[in-house]
């Protein structure tokens, strides 16, 4: 748990950010980013990042239709869109039985249509990533954030070759399409460490129809998703005084829209589940308040070979099995779920490695690693993902 310090300076943090949004067309300013570890913002007076409409969505294109991907053009940013991330989630073996599971995400949100100016420190780009690792044995999950603006090199991205980067976090690739990548982070604050090699062992899945994934039935309230569900992993992983190589597998997601949630909706509960038989389910459900499902939640499932299933709302059944109410924030989630999608044979029970996996960040969220047992067919079938869970202490609208 961090203390006051910490806390003080994840405060600090926030405000930086939100001077950053509101100075960020402006030449002068601080220039070097802010870093937040995961302190509690609500134990820190109830700061929180607020990253709404701004300005005004004027200008900016909407998600309306499928798209017609190229590589690795569409790994980089898409600046005619308000808003993007690049999210890389795993779980990792060590030696002696050791686990972990990790998480860096970046985030793009632009403040006027088109790309930042290619000289000097004015930028339309407000970027801010979260880094976290869980040490299973150890019960820990230790989280990063930091903030910059999308100029100067400070932070940013391309696609030809791909790379995403804020400071020295950074995601590049090591061929010519991006399906394979070095993932490098380190946070001296917090000892965070990974060195990660990613290679896909499946082509990119486009979710949704033909990458279109709908949020609302809104025309245009819809984002393009895109991502490689399994990537082997290789490399060190690093938490405190000790550095580890590690195996395993990661899993990458890369969304961009101009888009929020739907009327009604507080915030969303996402799976991303790899099976041991060489399948993946990502399945996402959009909630409203009194825990109803919005009708545009869906997922996929992807097959052995790559092909893909869509997955309606009603395809997806997910019961909570228990909940976990964080010490530190008093939010309560959900931690523990079956899983069932009778039109491929599952019926799998979802549990996090441990339950203290909440990122006590700008906007607060649960967001860990999870393990998978369950039968597929009537055969058993085990596996690991990520679950991401968000709208449980205060709604996402107008927030993310």
């Amino acid at each position: 748990m961090a203390g006051p310090a910490a806390r003080t300076k994840h405060t600090a943090a926030c405000a930086v950010a939100v001077a950053a949004a509101l100075l960020a067309l402006r030449p002068g300013g601080p220039a070097r980013p802010a870093t937040a570890t995961a302190a509690s913002p609500l134990a820190a007076g109830g700061a929180h990042l607020e990253l709404g409409p701004g300005p005004g969505l004027e200008g900016f294109s909407r998600a309306l239709a499928p798209h017609a991907f190229r590589l690795p053009l569409d790994h980089g940013p898409h600046y005619a869109y308000q808003t993007e991330w690049w999210y890389y989630t795993g779980n990792l073996d060590a030696p002696g039985g050791a686990r972990f599971g990790f998480q860096l995400t970046f985030f793009r949100r632009g403040l006027t249509p088109g790309p930042p100016p290619v000289n000097g420190l004015a930028s339309n780009q407000v970027c801010f990533a979260h880094f976290a690792i869980t040490d299973v044995a150890a019960g820990r999950h230790v989280a990063a954030e930091r903030f910059a603006r999308g100029a100067g090199g400070l932070a940013g991205a391309t696609g030809e070759p791909f790379s995403v980067w804020l400071e020295d976090w950074r995601v590049e690739s090591t061929n010519a399409d991006g399906s394979a990548l070095r993932l490098v982070a380190a946070d001296a604050d917090t000892g965070l460490r990974l060195d990660l090699r990613l290679q896909s062992k499946k082509p990119l899945v486009a979710h949704g129809e033909g990458g279109l994934s709908a949020k609302s039935r809104e025309a245009g309230n819809a984002s393009y998703y895109v991502g490689y569900t399994r990537l082997a992993a290789s490399g060190l992983v690093g938490l405190g005084p000790r550095t580890l190589g590690a195996t395993g597998e990661a899993w990458f997601d890369h969304e961009w829209s101009t888009s929020a949630l739907g009327a009604g909706a507080v915030g969303w509960d996402w799976f991303s589940l790899q099976l041991d038989d060489g399948r993946e389910l990502m399945h996402f459900r959009l909630r409203r308040a009194d825990g109803s499902l919005q009708p545009a939640s869906s997922g996929t499932f992807v097959l052995t070979d790559g092909h893909t299933r869509g997955l309606a709302r009603d395809d997806v059944r997910v019961e909570p099995l228990r909940y976990w109410r964080s010490p530190d924030t008093g939010v309560t989630y959900p931690s523990g779920w079956r899983v069932q999608v009778p039109s491929q044979g599952l019926d799998l029970r979802v549990e996090p490695w441990i339950e203290a996996q909440e990122m006590r960040t700008s906007f607060v969220y649960w967001e860990g690693a999870v393990r998978v047992s369950g039968t597929a067919g009537g055969r058993p079938v085990g596996g690991r993902g990520y679950v991401e869970l968000t709208g449980y202490g205060r709604s996402m609208q107008g927030v993310f």
